[in-house]
């Protein structure tokens, strides 16, 4: 039966979830009994969907479905989980839970992240006070397992704290040695009492701001890059001033690679409306006073971005994904969302 819907996942899935229940309470091969099965019909629905079982008790198998600390894909996993039905012996969960800081030790070969091996500080950003920036330390960090030593720190934030925490309050991490740490050491188990503090004052400072664009300034700009193509923006003037970025802290931005170009890099004609067309769709659901501020637009080298500060980053991905599928056969659409409370990935469309 293929699948093609999250209800036609879920009626998939019961009919197969007692041959599942049994291979994973029975420990039995649970490659072939189970994960290869779910990892092709997950697939069939979108790519990115990540997955973890186990038994919670004697009588309860658990499913949790992740992101994998992907920020494109949370929406898509947290809406699969709400369009599942009882299923008695079973719970479906999404995103890795929170396990805290006394249960999460992460173990990769001889390296060890836990309570007892780590340590943090936060560090004052004086141009960028809401930032949350941290430094994890470990006293075993060398510069030759930097890579082992970072993807340790993450994982154990994804126990200790939850995915989505993990991957949505802290703003900046950084992983050193404890012998050379620039501030007093705090205790890792500390860390979620910090970061609650932290992001009630940012809520409470943010909460319900919004900003029109009806009577904003727009200003186009025109370049030439070192390969000689010509490169178009155009901007929100008076976004890019506003003192209170950070209320938009989310970042997203639409990608679209297109093959009719004229000499300078541009689009052709027909091109240029298609382009057209689909920015008009994305705005029609993405609305400023909704939280979704569209800073503008740059077109260079077969390539038109679109932008925009966001107060969340769910329905960007669900939109941007759904344009993404809608003009697959005609361009070849991606996007990204990522954290920047100060706009600084715009900071080169103002003037020096």
């Amino acid at each position: 039966m293929p699948v093609k819907s999250y209800s036609d996942f879920w009626k998939w899935f019961v009919k197969k979830e007692k041959s599942f229940f049994k291979a994973i309470s029975e420990e039995g091969d649970v490659n072939v009994l189970f994960f290869n099965d779910l990892s092709l019909k997950l697939d069939e629905l979108k790519e990115g969907f990540w997955f973890l079982a186990g038994m919670c008790d004697t009588d309860t198998a658990e499913l949790i479905l992740t992101a994998d600390g992907d920020l494109r894909n949370i929406a898509f996993v947290e809406d699969l989980v709400n369009e599942a039905p009882e299923i008695k012996g079973w719970k479906i969960t999404a995103l890795k839970p929170e396990s805290g800081f006394d249960d999460s030790n992460i173990q990769i070969g001889e390296l060890e992240f836990s309570k007892n091996t780590l340590h943090f500080y936060s560090n004052d950003l004086g141009d960028y006070p809401d930032e949350i920036d941290i430094t994890i330390t470990h006293n075993g960090l060398t510069e030759e397992q930097r890579v082992d030593f970072t993807n340790g720190v993450y994982l154990f934030l994804d126990n200790a704290l939850g995915e989505l925490n993990a991957v949505s309050i802290i703003d900046n991490l950084n992983v050193v040695n404890t012998a050379d740490a620039q501030a007093d050491l705090v205790p890792i188990e500390k860390l979620k009492d910090f970061l609650i503090w932290r992001e009630k004052e940012f809520i409470e400072k943010y909460d319900g701001l919004r900003h029109s664009t009806d009577k904003d300034r727009y200003a186009a700009l025109e370049a030439t890059m070192e390969s000689g193509l010509s490169l178009l923006a155009v901007v929100n003037t008076d976004l890019l001033q506003w003192d209170s970025k950070a209320s938009h802290p989310w970042v997203a931005v639409l990608e679209m690679e297109y093959q009719g170009i004229v000499d300078n890099g541009m689009p052709d004609e027909g091109t240029y409306n298609l382009l057209s067309v689909i920015e008009d769709e994305v705005l029609a659901q993405l609305k400023d006073f909704d939280g979704y501020l569209n800073i503008g637009r740059q077109t260079a080298d077969s390539m038109r971005e679109v932008y925009f500060a966001c107060t969340d980053f769910r329905k960007p991905s669900k939109v941007f994904y759904e344009i993404e599928t809608k003009y697959s056969d005609r361009l070849k659409v991606t996007f990204d969302i990522y954290k920047d409370k100060y706009w600084q990935s715009f900071d080169r469309f103002l003037p020096r």
